[in-house]
């Protein structure tokens, strides 16, 4: 273990800091309508289920991987193969991969912030506007805001662990949570508020087919960070004598308590405005339901609390959300970053300098591809449709490698690393652990079924999204 090494100083600063990379937009917002419109209490049980059973043990194996190596995904993958060339490029992928996610989730946090300006700014109504957010994203004022959300991130990094993204954690965690239930106890009041409840948690079993499953097990999957080398690198920051099995349960509840929550939040708010609203009706999308309709939901609320009011109820969800961005987005960030510092050599300050540069001028360029210019906007045509370079950064690096990666983490930890060895680091600062049920299970998961369902996932999303072709007809 270097000793020049930054570690959290507290075993809650790294719980908070690895439940902020968890806890993100689609938690808050695409969790909830997935679950009303699959099942609602049925999905919610499918989900649990994924979350401890498949999501846990491969979470488990990152952090084991992150805290023994002391090192970024990339040197991880190095160090414990014995500079194996083989693995170089699942290290490489592991680096990569929250690269590019950091600017498909730049273009979203700068929409969110240009959003949560104007609520401030007191123009609800023509965020409420069915044409306004087309519009937004096409404006230059876009970039303004990509200044200021760039800005934030790289003060929170630039602070580095104990200093930055601790601190910060701390503090955004904490803050996040109270503005979520202050939200919830604001939203249950509401007329029909209950019948949104209804929807969200009542089982619904015959709702539940292939599709779903492989939803709600993306969803877990997605939603937990896993595959992006977040948890890896953070677990490189804390001791031995922390428990990472403890650990690693604690930023999986605490993730999925926030996503079941915020559905007490969104589906009561969206029944209250509109008791006639069809579940199937709504949007999967995040980025439809938090720009396009949310906005029109919390302008209704003036008939009860007037106009400003309902721009104070507006800005507290909008604070909400960009809070979920900005813990997200410092994580995905900060991979890269201790990669090029530890790889490279460079400073902090300079490595984030490369980055700023780098993810920038990606940024700009996927901001530019919705409509500002043609060329990045249909940039290239797969999948039976035309699709902008943004759509590509989506498609390839979000929904389709992190399953790839997950694999990765699988295989490495089995046939590469070892069974005993990952068990013997699960133990360090978990006495208990050694020869448990867990134990056997972990092992046996992660070595049979675990890694068929992540290679499943991946090959079906890769005909489907590349191809339109559904290989096992979901």
């Amino acid at each position: 273990m270097s000793a020049n090494r930054e570690h959290f100083s507290s075993k809650l600063g790294f719980i908070l800091a690895a439940a902020g990379s968890a806890v993100g937009i689609g938690n808050l917002v695409g969790f909830p309508v997935s679950a009303t419109k699959n099942g609602g209490g049925a999905f919610l049980l499918v989900y649990a289920l994924f979350v401890a059973f498949i999501c846990l043990p491969v979470m488990m194996a990152e952090m084991a991987m992150g805290r023994k190596a002391q090192k970024d995904p990339y040197g991880a993958y190095k160090s414990l193969s014995g500079n194996d060339k083989k693995w170089s490029f699942a290290g490489g992928l592991a680096v990569l991969t929250p690269f590019m996610i950091a600017v498909f989730y730049m273009v979203i946090t700068v929409w969110i912030f240009g959003y949560l300006a104007q609520t401030a700014l007191g123009n609800l109504d023509m965020l409420a506007n069915p044409d306004h957010f087309g519009q937004f994203i096409n404006q230059n004022t876009v970039f303004g805001y990509m200044v200021v959300v760039a800005i934030i991130v790289n003060l929170i990094l630039v602070g580095g662990v104990k200093e930055g993204i601790e601190k910060a954690a701390k503090f955004l965690m904490p803050a996040l949570f109270v503005l979520l239930i202050g939200l919830v106890a604001y939203v249950l009041t509401l007329d029909n508020a209950m019948a949104g409840v209804e929807y969200y948690i009542v089982p619904d079993f015959s709702k539940m087919d292939a599709s779903v499953l492989n939803g709600a097990l993306s969803q877990a999957f997605f939603s937990l960070s896993l595959g992006m080398g977040i948890l890896m690198t953070y677990a490189s920051y804390i001791s031995k004598k922390d428990d990472i099995v403890g650990g690693a349960k604690m930023v999986a509840i605490t993730d999925s308590l926030v996503a079941f929550i915020a559905g007490l939040m969104v589906l009561p708010a969206i029944f209250s405005f509109n008791p006639a609203t069809n579940p199937e009706e709504l949007s999967d999308s995040s980025v439809s339901m938090i720009f396009v309709y949310l906005p029109k939901i919390l302008l209704a609320l003036q008939t009860d609390i007037g106009y400003t009011g309902a721009s104070i109820v507006a800005f507290v969800f909008f604070l909400l959300v960009f809070f979920a961005a900005i813990t997200s987005l410092v994580s995905i960030v900060e991979v890269p970053t201790a990669a090029l510092i530890e790889e490279k050599g460079v400073s902090r300050k300079v490595a984030l300098l490369i980055l700023a540069g780098a993810t920038g001028l990606l940024t700009v360029l996927c901001t530019m591809s919705f409509g500002m210019v043609d060329w990045l906007t249909k940039f290239v045509s797969y999948g039976g449709a035309d699709k902008s370079m943004f759509d590509i950064v989506y498609d390839v690096f979000y929904d389709t490698i992190l399953p790839l990666n997950g694999l990765m983490v699988c295989l490495f930890v089995t046939y590469r690393w070892k069974k005993a060895k990952l068990s013997e680091e699960l133990s360090q600062g978990c006495d208990s652990y050694s020869g448990s049920f867990m134990e056997k299970y972990v092992n046996f998961s992660l070595s049979t079924f675990i890694p068929v369902i992540l290679l499943l996932i991946f090959v079906n999303t890769v005909a489907t999204k590349f191809f339109a072709v559904s290989l096992f007809g979901f």
